[in-house]
C-alpha cells in the first residue's frame, strides 16, 4: 500500500506526457464516479453567490430567479455529460474528438473558438481571486492596494499553471482537496451570514417578463454548464471504454451542477435582502461577500475563495493548452498550457489596473462566446448521438482518413448559426459589443430597445441551429460511414 501511495504521489508530482495523443489502454482507469470531483471542485467557488445579484440584475422575482437558475444550471451540465460520452468512447480530448464532426482541418475554426473561451475564463477567474484577496486585505488592514494585488496575482498564477503544466494526476488530487476544503468553508460561511437574509424584503421582489426569466436563464447556462462543454471530455478520455455511459453523463452533469444550485439559491436570498451588496457585486463580485463576514473568518473566506476559483482556473487552463495543440501550435502540452498562463496572467494584470468596471465586460464576453460555442455543442450532440461505434483513433489524426479534412456542412452551419445567434443578443453594457442584436428588428421583437432585446435568444437558437442542421444533413453519413469503414 505504502509503495502504491508512493507512486501514485510521483504521478502526480510529474509533468504529464499525453497530450492530443489518444490515451493507451493500460493508462485508462477509474470509475465514473471519480468525475464528481473535478466537476464539482471547479463550480464548488463562492462566485456562485455572486450569480444571484446577476440574475437579480434582469428585473426578475426570487422565485422566477430559482426556476431560471436550476434549468439553466442543471441543463447546461447536462450537455457536458453528453459531450463527455465522447471521451470515454475516444479517448482523447474533446477537440481532438470534434474532428470527427468537422475534419481534421476543419475543426481549426471550433478549436480557436474553444480557446478563446477557455483562457478567457481562466482570466476571468484569476482576476476574480486577485480583486478578492485586496478587499478582503484591506478590511483587516494588511493593505489591499497594488502590492497585495500583486502577490495574490502571483501566488494564483502559480498554482494555476503549476496543475496545468503537471497535468491530469496532480489536477485530479489537486481537485478532491479543493472540493473538500471548499465546500466545508463555504457551509460555515452560509451559517455565518444567514442572519443577513430577510425573506420579507426577498420575497417582495417583483416579477419581471418572460423575456426577463429566459434572459437570465441563458446568461446562467453561459456562465455554467456551456462554458465547459469544450472541455468536457478532456477528464472522461481516461476511462476505461466499458465504463458506464450513463455514470459518465451523471456524475459529469452531477457533479458540476450540485454546487451551482445550492449556492445561487443562497445567494439569491443574500443580493435580495440588500440592494446595496447586490450593486456592490457588480464591482467586485467576491470580495463584496465578505462585507458581512466577522474579522475572524475573513481570512478563511480568502482560503475559500480562492481555492474555489483556482479550481476552475485549473480545469481551464489544462484543456486551453489542449485547444492551442489542437489549433496546430508545435509545442508540447506542458509548453501549449505555460502559454495560456502567460496570457492569463497579461490579461489579468491589465483588468485589476487598468480594465475599470468589471460586470458589464464579464457579461459581454460570456454572451459573446456563448453563441458560436452552443452552435458547436448542437452539432457535437448531434455527430455523437449519430454514431454507434467507438471512434476511429488513427483517422482523427490524418485528413486523408475516414473523418476527412474539411466537413464544409458542420463548418458553414458554426459560421452562421453564429452569425444569426449574435443577431438575437445584445451587450449594451460592453461599448465594444453594442453592434449585437441586429437581427431583433428583422425578426418583429422590438429591436435593441424592444422587449425581447434581453432576453439573448441567440444562444437557444445556435445550439438548435446546430443540432438539427447535423442531424438531418450529416446523420445517415455518419452511420453510412461507419458502416463502410
Amino acid at each position: 500500500m505504502a509503495d502504491q501511495l508512493e507512486v501514485q504521489q510521483t504521478r502526480a508530482l510529474s509533468v504529464e506526457s499525453n497530450g492530443l495523443n489518444v490515451i493507451a489502454d493500460a493508462d485508462r482507469k477509474g470509475r465514473p464516479s471519480q468525475l464528481f470531483w473535478p466537476w464539482f471542485g471547479a463550480n464548488v467557488s463562492v462566485l456562485g453567490l455572486s450569480y444571484g445579484a446577476f440574475a437579480l440584475g434582469f428585473g426578475i422575482s426570487f422565485w422566477q430567479a430559482v426556476i431560471a437558475g436550476v434549468i439553466g444550471v442543471v441543463f447546461s451540465f447536462l450537455l457536458c455529460g453528453l459531450i463527455a460520452l465522447a471521451g470515454k468512447r475516444g479517448s482523447a480530448p474533446t477537440m481532438v474528438l470534434s474532428r470527427a464532426a468537422f475534419g481534421v482541418r476543419g475543426n481549426k475554426l471550433p478549436s480557436l473558438v474553444s480557446w478563446l473561451l477557455t483562457v478567457g475564463w481562466e482570466t476571468v477567474l484569476t482576476i476574480l481571486a486577485t480583486l478578492a484577496t485586496a478587499t478582503v486585505f484591506e478590511r483587516l488592514g494588511w493593505g489591499g492596494g497594488n502590492l497585495t494585488k500583486v502577490i495574490a496575482l502571483v501566488v494564483v498564477g502559480l498554482l494555476t499553471v503549476a496543475c496545468g503544466v503537471l497535468g491530469f494526476d496532480l489536477i485530479m488530487r489537486a481537485q478532491t482537496v479543493i472540493t473538500i476544503v471548499t465546500a466545508v468553508l463555504t457551509v460555515v460561511y452560509i451559517i455565518l451570514v444567514a442572519d443577513q437574509i430577510h425573506w420579507s424584503t426577498v420575497s417582495a421582489l417583483p416579477s419581471g417578463s418572460t423575456q426577463a426569466v429566459i434572459g437570465a436563464l441563458v446568461f446562467l447556462m453561459t456562465g455554467f454548464g456551456l462554458g465547459w462543454v469544450n472541455a468536457a471530455a478532456d477528464y472522461s478520455r481516461y476511462l476505461p471504454r466499458r465504463a458506464s455511459s450513463r455514470g459518465v453523463v451523471g456524475w459529469t452533469t452531477f457533479g458540476g451542477s450540485v454546487a451551482p444550485v445550492v449556492l445561487l439559491v443562497f445567494g439569491l436570498l443574500l443580493a435580495g435582502s440588500s440592494p446595496d451588496l447586490s450593486k456592490a457585486i457588480g464591482a467586485d463580485p467576491i470580495g463584496a461577500l465578505a462585507e458581512a463576514l466577522p474579522t475572524w473568518f475573513l481570512v478563511p473566506f480568502v482560503i475559500v475563495a480562492v481555492l474555489g476559483l483556482v479550481g476552475g482556473a485549473v480545469l481551464d487552463i489544462y484543456s486551453s493548452g489542449l485547444a492551442l495543440l489542437s489549433l496546430g501550435v508545435p509545442v508540447k502540452r506542458y509548453v501549449a498550457a505555460f502559454i495560456d498562463g502567460v496570457v492569463m496572467i497579461g490579461g489579468t494584470i491589465y483588468v485589476v489596473f487598468y480594465g475599470g468596471e468589471f460586470l458589464g465586460q464579464f457579461q459581454g464576453f460570456l454572451i459573446t462566446l456563448g453563441v458560436p460555442i452552443a452552435a458547436w455543442c448542437g452539432i457535437m450532440l448531434a455527430d455523437i448521438a449519430a454514431r454507434r461505434r467507438d471512434y476511429a483513433e488513427g483517422d482523427l489524426y490524418r485528413t486523408s482518413g475516414r473523418y476527412g479534412d474539411v466537413q464544409w456542412l458542420p463548418v458553414i452551419t458554426m459560421v452562421v448559426a453564429t452569425g444569426i445567434g449574435w443577431g438575437l443578443v445584445t451587450n449594451t453594457l460592453a461599448s465594444w459589443l453594442t453592434w449585437q442584436g441586429y437581427l431583433l428588428g428583422a425578426f418583429g421583437l422590438g429591436g435593441k430597445e424592444g422587449s425581447w432585446a434581453f432576453a439573448n435568444l441567440g444562444v437557444l437558437v445556435a445550439l438548435v441551429i446546430g443540432f438539427v442542421v447535423q442531424w438531418f444533413g450529416r446523420a445517415a453519413g455518419v452511420r453510412k460511414q461507419e458502416a463502410t469503414a
